[in-house]
């Protein structure tokens, strides 16, 4: 199952998205691979989360998402952003809650 934007109000329903996006992108088998997730702090708040993907060939993958406009951005393996994705439900994140 597809998960779309206007499904998206947790974290893992948007590591889950975020997931099937970088595997599509190099098309990847999404079960065979992992995305890990890092939390980014400004000034000792969570601000976003960093999803990183290690795929075979020494692919690497990433996105970022940024809690205060609310956006995806998606980077290839050569490190360039090839997609920006506005959510329209606005997420909360705890620290250490990724």
């Amino acid at each position: 199952m597809t998960t779309t934007l206007e499904q998206i109000t947790t974290v893992e329903q948007l590591h889950r998205y975020v997931h099937a996006s970088l595997c599509e992108q190099e098309h990847l088998l999404a079960d065979q691979f992992q995305t890990r997730v890092f939390e980014l702090h400004q000034q000792e708040q969570l601000c976003g989360l960093q999803f990183h993907l290690q795929g075979p060939r020494s692919v690497k993958l990433s996105a970022i998402w940024t809690s205060g406009p609310n956006v995806v951005y998606f980077y290839n393996a050569r490190g360039e952003r090839y997609g920006k994705v506005r959510l329209p439900n606005r997420l909360t994140v705890e620290a250490s809650a990724a």
